[in-house]
């Protein structure tokens, strides 16, 4: 049986039963765990099933998938270059997941929609990209929380305005001493300190994806997670992750405190803002490794390869795609016509 979208349930590809996934006995609630006790390995291991893993020579991504299949092309970039290993029985195992609610015709239909209404894209793009090659991934992802104490000192200015004397020419080009206002900022020293806390903050732990499409594909609602079970993965590729739980905490831990610097140059309430320090102390952190799915369609045009995401528990898309500069230019000699066109009926 593999999980249906559709059904959101196990079903069986041949009589059509269908079985619901229950939660394992104590694990109806999503369980975030210490990092530390996560850094120093004390968390389960695996996804839990008998899995086998293809790796890309292109892009470095490692899918793990069940069953007799295997991959001939990446998920990710297209590449023919795929190699099957050994699982990595070593992964910490997810701990809670959002199930794919956007099944595989429905994604095929959003992907020639979205590629079919491309403005200046070259004619035959529509052709090459073949839907065909969409797949269905679990993308791994680090969540992690923390509470954050930030003191901060600051220089802040207050603009206020006086009048200069400065000398200049009149109308008839006489030196003459005149008039103006000029701003100028007063400077005090600042002090302050917040305690936030940040909750959910998610790091992508694949490496298959450009991190510039990952971040723009966003919704997912982490408030609809269930708690892992391998029957999730049943029919579906998932990747392993490759940013592992220290580095994907280093990623967090830039994020949180840009935000808190950002938090803390509002606190000083001030026209102007210099030698802002802010120094953080982070503490109760917490982390997840979730599994979110996408759905990818990679395509190549002209050797180039470019990408389409689709959030598979919400529908919201992504994508990258060539431009065709032969019609961007036509497209602006047309307006050029346009302009010197109405520009000769006024004139006339």
């Amino acid at each position: 049986m593999a999980w249906d979208a559709g059904a959101q349930a196990l079903k069986c590809p041949y009589c059509g039963h269908v079985h619901q996934i229950a939660a394992q006995e104590g694990s109806h609630d999503i369980v975030e765990h210490d990092l530390q006790a996560g850094l120093t390995l004390a968390t389960e291991r695996g996804f839990g099933a008998t899995t086998r893993t293809v790796s890309c020579k292109t892009c470095g991504a490692t899918v793990a998938f069940g069953g007799q299949s295997i991959s001939t092309r990446c998920d990710f970039c297209g590449s023919p270059h795929v190699l099957e290993q050994e699982s990595n029985r070593n992964l910490i195992r997810p701990e809670s997941m959002v199930p794919f609610a956007i099944d595989k015709a429905r994604a095929q239909s959003m992907f020639s929609e979205w590629i079919g209404g491309l403005w200046f894209r070259p004619g035959d793009l529509k052709k090459k990209a073949s839907v065909g090659e969409i797949n269905g991934v679990y993308i791994p992802y680090w969540t992690f929380d923390a509470w954050v104490a930030s003191s901060w000192t600051a220089q802040a200015g207050t603009d206020y305005q006086e009048q200069e004397a400065y000398w200049g020419k009149d109308a008839n080009g006489n030196n003459v001493q005149m008039m103006r206002t000029v701003t100028k900022t007063h400077w005090r020293p600042a002090w302050g300190s917040r305690q936030d806390h940040h909750d959910d903050v998610l790091v992508c732990a694949g490496r298959g994806l450009p991190e510039s499409l990952v971040q723009s594909l966003r919704g997912f609602q982490l408030g609809q997670l269930r708690p892992y079970d391998p029957g999730f993965l049943s029919g579906w590729r998932a990747e392993e992750y490759a940013v592992d739980l220290n580095e994907g905490w280093g990623q967090a831990v830039k994020r949180i405190e840009a935000e808190q610097r950002n938090r803390c140059h509002a606190d000083v309430r001030a026209d102007r803002v210099q030698n802002l320090n802010v120094v953080n102390q982070f503490g109760s952190e917490k982390f997840k490794h979730i599994l979110l799915p996408i759905w990818i369609a990679s395509y190549r045009y002209n050797d180039k390869t470019f990408r389409f995401l689709i959030n598979g528990q919400n529908g919201q898309v992504q994508g990258e795609a060539p431009y065709s500069w032969v019609k961007i230019i036509a497209f602006v000699m047309f307006l050029v016509l346009v302009f010197a066109t109405l520009y000769m009926i006024l004139q006339s």
